[in-house]
């Protein structure tokens, strides 16, 4: 049995839970990142930089999805 799914467009509280968790992970790289540079602790900086790395994989993620999702949204002025 094989099924179609087909993306269905994105609703405003789905975009705004995006653009908030895009906010979010923003927010979270830029602080790892200021205080892995803050930090004289090898061992730190490295995993404050692994988790910077990983909270831009996250913002990856959902910039990618809203470009999914761009080219089905709807077109009607606000």
């Amino acid at each position: 049995m094989t099924t179609n799914h087909q993306i269905q467009p994105l609703t405003s509280k789905e975009l705004d839970y995006i653009v908030d968790c895009i906010s979010n992970e923003t927010m979270l790289a830029k602080h790892c990142a200021a205080a892995a540079a803050a930090s004289q602790n090898h061992a730190l900086q490295q995993a404050l930089l692994g988790f910077v790395s990983r909270h831009e994989q996250h913002l990856n993620t959902l910039v990618d999805s809203l470009q999914t999702h761009s080219n089905i949204a709807p077109t009607q002025p606000q």
